[in-house]
């Protein structure tokens, strides 16, 4: 056999190569679809800042091995090549796709070294050719996450080709090669699990193919040892230990995923596969009719379907079903093989012997024999079944083919099978170019399968079609009524639509099919945990009704009591225990959260907000900075924690702050909240023009962005150049007409640069108007009479000045200024009193004054978080809505303010004086 296995010419390759190039060039097309999107958009093992380690702590799909949610799919070797591609190519889905086809045609030509050892070379190449085009390949080659069965089959593959060579002159072990299939059935279990099944198919090879034993051999040879006739041979010892070998190692590999999964299984709902939840019968003969199921597949693969779960397959409830039928006729036709397989010698019966061991023991862990799998049927799992497959085919071609009469006919049905099988997977690959039309395609197969309508409403949900998404959801509730799913996709989207009642309603059917908890058995073992997010969905829904946070509260704590480790429970409530001012409870919350998961950036964050809302400034700081450390491009952790540093009033703090937000204004360009604080940073820091042009970005991008237009009109105030602040302030006033601070700066510009008196009386009779106890805006209209020259108004209103503001000593000083000058002057003089704007002059200082809060209009974070609620498989984002208008004044501008009370101060004198002189 050794002998006839050739290596692989050139043009083999190259046809081989250009077959799969031809069948699978639109695939680079196409997305990321079903799960594509848990494994590679939401699994943050693929970004670099995740540590390796995490790999093999974490299953495929992101979760960790040692939480209850976790699909217990071991394959790191396989994320391993995502996160490679994610390097290269972030999320740019051609990169993977090729990858993919890339290991298909690897796939393939390995497939062709093998078929040589059990084929002649023509009817290899068939079967590697069949194997390249068959169209139940698309889920593993176009689908991304078909990669665990490419890489698995390529070490697959190579650990059978490798043990094929162990064996040595006089049926001699030569070991190296053991060792090196050892190693590679490791490496294949690591990239999906099936691999560790090629160790079944090296012992079938050793005995029946190396050693050249048949079924009534072993049982001769073993009749005379029990009756003492004869001894073990040395050939069959020589096997024997091998087998130990192969067995031991097996065990050691079983043992050690075992210890991976922690011993537990995943928890998969009856929807997920109801035959592994039915009675007997049932289970059993529905288990045994997916046998056929599949072998169908691979003959007639007109109809394919994503996802063959829930509905798709009835039941086979009962000895009478017809379907029972095809399950009697495949366990025939699959018996008669294997008996003339076993029982004959010769090459044929060796042929079909390994063509059924692929097809047979790679299947094995798919097939519910000895645990439960969380679907009915998977195209997928098919991959490496369908090798042995193509070989029984191209071993009967070659049969039919050595026939003169059938000789013609035979090649022109090879033609047309490997014609039309191109064919319809270049026209499946189109399917999974978007999750629409991926279950589109499914649901013309399948219209009994709610998944199906589900996964199109979230296609459409996705594309905020919320109207179309609605009409799936409610269709797949009215397909599989207990559907838990279904109800809560019903909710969440009467939720988008603003349908509160609605969506209220389908979040409480939901929780009405919610298996009731039995005393002593364990809850969340027999619910998918994701179910248990329509409490979670239900709160966030009635909430929003201050009158219901008791009842909202309630739910987050019936969902925490039902699975203590429900993380996102204490997540949602911790936010609510904000909403109802108890910080200290929420703080428990969060701190209970992270007992459970110490590597979430949100969790580090959210407790952050609550040393704010506590006052503890220090031990934010510290939780922003720990959150960052996890994810350095944590967008909210960023922002808020630059804005306590500014707030804190510590100069050596905002060089740091400075770069916070700059790498915020990177993440989130757009967002005018990240220029307008750079531009207070640079206005703390005396850096005026840099602070213009930061202020000016902000408003270019958020034209009506109120805080930024006051303070850079008053950045042009205090930096004469008061008369670009006009149409700065023009801009303020006409979005916010009843901006007190913005009239008070006008009507200082105009009544001091522009010496428009009748302007800025209209500014302050304005401000009167909104506010007629605003002390700065009466004064400075009292200022406005004296420039008018009419000191007996002017009196008037400052004596109801100085009663709004009694403890103001600037307004009592003036007021004696006033009464003395027309004391002094009488009536008659009051018209000659000079107008030489020092009183105007006064009030701008003043006015500066009572304007010291107006750089305390910084933005600060008061942050919430506000969680979404659960489509498809996706894990939960976090997401909080920042009120940006808080007011707070520092440290450094309350000095920054007293200097601005000792100038005006020193500029009353000097009014007192001069009037004092007249």
């Amino acid at each position: 056999l050794l002998e006839k296995m050739a290596d692989i010419s050139l043009k083999e390759a190259a046809l081989i190569v250009g077959v799969v190039a031809a069948c699978y060039w639109n695939s680079l097309f196409c997305g990321f679809v079903f799960d594509d999107v848990s494994a590679i958009l939401d699994n943050k093992d693929l970004h670099p800042s995740t540590p390796l380690k995490n790999l093999f702590q974490n299953d495929f799909w992101g979760t960790p091995m040692s939480e209850e949610r976790s699909h217990k799919s071991y394959r790191p070797l396989t994320v391993l090549t995502f996160r490679l591609n994610y390097l290269f190519s972030e999320l740019n889905a051609v990169s993977y796709h090729f990858l993919n086809l890339v290991f298909h045609v690897v796939v393939c030509i390995v497939f062709l070294k093998v078929c040589k050892l059990f084929l002649d070379n023509r009817s290899s190449i068939v079967a590697s050719l069949l194997f390249a085009v068959h169209p139940i390949h698309t889920e593993a080659v176009t689908g991304v996450v078909g990669r665990a069965e490419l890489l698995s089959s390529i070490f697959f593959l190579a650990a059978f080709l490798s043990y094929t060579k162990s064996k040595g002159p006089d049926n001699t072990i030569v070991w190296t090669p053991m060792a090196v299939t050892v190693f590679l059935v490791a490496v294949a279990t690591l990239c999906k699990e099936q691999g560790i099944t090629v160790v079944g198919i090296c012992c079938v090879y050793e005995v029946f193919i190396a050693q050249g034993y048949t079924l009534p051999a072993l049982l001769d040879i073993a009749v005379q040892i029990l009756r003492g006739k004869g001894s073990i041979p040395f050939s069959m010892l020589q096997t024997l230990l091998k087998l130990i070998v192969l067995m031991f190692s097996t065990l050691l590999l079983v043992v050690v995923r075992v210890q991976v999964i922690q011993s537990q299984l995943p928890v998969f709902t009856r929807f997920d596969n109801p035959a592994a939840v039915s009675p007997s019968p049932a289970r059993q003969l529905t288990f045994n009719y997916l046998l056929p199921v599949n072998a169908w597949l691979l003959l007639n693969p007109s109809e394919l379907c994503c996802d063959w779960t829930m509905g798709t397959i009835p039941l086979v409830e009962s000895l009478l079903d017809v379907r029972n039928i095809a399950t009697l006729t495949f366990f025939c036709f699959l018996g008669s093989l294997m008996v003339f397989s076993l029982r004959y010698p010769g090459d044929s019966s060796k042929t079909v012997l390994m063509a059924l061991c692929l097809i047979v023991l790679p299947f094995i862990p798919a097939s519910n024999l000895f645990f439960p799998v969380g679907f009915v049927v998977a195209e997928r799992v098919l991959y490496v079944p369908s090798m042995g497959f193509c070989i029984l085919v191209a071993h009967g071609w070659r049969k039919l083919s050595n026939k003169s009469v059938l000789r013609k006919i035979s090649w022109v049905c090879l033609a047309a099978v490997l014609f039309t099988h191109a064919l319809k997977t270049l026209h499946r690959n189109w399917d999974w170019q978007s999750e629409y039309t991926l279950f589109m395609s499914a649901l013309k197969v399948n219209k009994n399968n709610a998944k199906l309508w589900n996964n199109v409403g979230h296609a459409l949900e996705n594309e905020k079609n919320f109207e179309r998404a609605l009409q799936f959801f409610i269709q797949a509730t009215q397909v599989q009524p207990d559907d838990i799913g279904a109800h809560m996709n019903v909710g969440r989207t009467y939720k988008n639509l603003n349908k509160t009642k609605e969506a209220e309603e389908s979040y409480m059917i939901a929780k009405s099919l919610m298996p009731q908890i039995i005393p002593g058995k364990k809850y969340a073992a027999r619910v998918a945990p994701n179910h248990l997010n329509v409490y979670i969905n239900l709160a966030n829904l009635i909430r929003a009704n201050e009158s219901r946070l008791e009842e909202a509260d309630q739910l987050y704590r019936q969902a925490i009591s039902m699975r203590p480790d429900f993380k996102q429970a204490y997540i949602s409530r911790g936010e609510l225990l904000l909403k109802m001012n108890k910080p200290l409870k929420a703080k428990e919350a969060y701190l209970r959260a992270l007992e459970l998961d110490r590597t979430n950036a949100d969790l580090w964050y959210n407790l952050a907000i609550v040393y704010i809302e506590l006052k503890d400034p220090t031990e934010a700081l510290k939780n922003f900075n720990q959150a960052l450390e996890l994810n350095p491009t944590h967008k909210l952790a960023l922002f808020n924690s630059a804005l306590l540093m500014q707030e804190s009033g510590d100069a050596r703090l905002r060089p740091e702050a400075k770069q916070r937000l700059l790498h915020y204004v990177k993440e989130e360009p757009q967002d005018s909240n990240g220029y307008f604080n750079l531009g207070m940073l640079a206005m703390d820091d005396k850096k005026d023009m840099e602070a213009e042009a930061w202020m000016k970005k902000a408003i270019r991008l958020q034209p009506n962005f109120r805080s930024a237009l006051f303070n850079l009109a008053l950045l042009y105030s205090q930096t004469g150049k008061e008369l670009m602040a006009l149409p700065v302030l023009e801009d303020l006033l006409r979005y916010y007409p009843d901006h007190t601070k913005g009239l008070i700066l006008k009507g200082d510009i105009l009544m001091n640069q522009k010496k428009d008196i009748v302007g800025a009386k209209m500014c302050f009779e304005k401000i009167l108007e909104l506010d007629p106890s605003n002390v700065q805006g009466k004064h400075n209209l009292c200022v406005v009479y004296f420039e008018e020259k009419d000191l007996i108004k002017a009196e008037k209103c400052l004596v109801e000045t100085l009663a709004l503001a009694p403890h103001e000593e600037y307004i009592q000083r003036h007021l004696n200024i006033v009464r003395s000058k027309i004391a002094s002057l009488g009536a008659v003089e009051q018209s000659s009193l000079p107008s030489d704007g020092t009183a105007a002059t006064e009030a701008k200082k003043n006015s500066f004054r009572n304007l010291k809060e107006a750089k305390s209009e910084k933005t600060t974070a008061q942050s919430r978080v506000d969680n979404k609620e659960h489509s498809k498989n996706k894990k939960p984002t976090k997401k909080s809505s920042v009120d940006k208008e808080t007011p707070k004044k520092s440290t450094k501008e309350i000095k920054d303010i007293e200097k601005k009370r000792v100038a005006a101060l020193k500029r009353l004198e000097e009014i007192e004086r001069i009037l004092n002189g007249e």
